[in-house]
């Protein structure tokens, strides 16, 4: 199946690209999500009408990533507090959630979404780099510190 990107997307393609994507991705993810519209001659031309909309709204939501990212380079260290054993091994684990919520707290509005830990939760005490996908072409890092709250 055919389909118009209506906002850049990392492994497929820029605004306004027509490509090939399997119906099923394009039915269920794509198109619902606002991402994607099929490539019609109508499709084409309401694309066409809205083209230099859809491109402010890019380069808006761009502008905001990277102002994130220097506003997440400006905190430096996010601490998050969590119940830990005498080996400094935590009872439990510090998730995507913890870390997002933790970065909120902090000034920085961060959604879980965002948050990548390929190595898993932390479970651990101590200083961890975690990796942040803010935007298709914006990635973050930001060092969180666990540190053993007191029992």
């Amino acid at each position: 199946m055919e389909v118009i990107l209506l906002e850049k997307l990392k492994h497929l393609g820029a605004l306004g690209s027509r490509v090939k994507v399997k119906p099923g991705y394009a039915r269920n993810f794509l198109i619902p999500q606002g991402k994607a519209t099929p490539a019609t001659a109508n499709n084409l031309a309401a694309f066409e009408a809205r083209r230099a909309e859809l491109e402010r709204t890019e380069r808006d939501v761009l502008d905001a990533a990277k102002r994130r990212r220097e506003e997440i380079a400006a905190l430096g260290v996010v601490v998050v507090r969590q119940r830990a054993g005498a080996e400094g091994r935590l009872f439990g684990s510090v998730g995507a959630a913890d870390v997002a919520f933790a970065l909120t707290d902090a000034g920085v509005k961060v959604n879980k979404s965002e948050v990548r830990m390929p190595n898993g939760s932390l479970r651990t005490v101590g200083d961890h780099s975690v990796h942040l996908h803010l935007h298709a072409e914006v990635d973050a890092s930001v060092t969180v510190s666990v540190v053993a709250e007191a029992a």
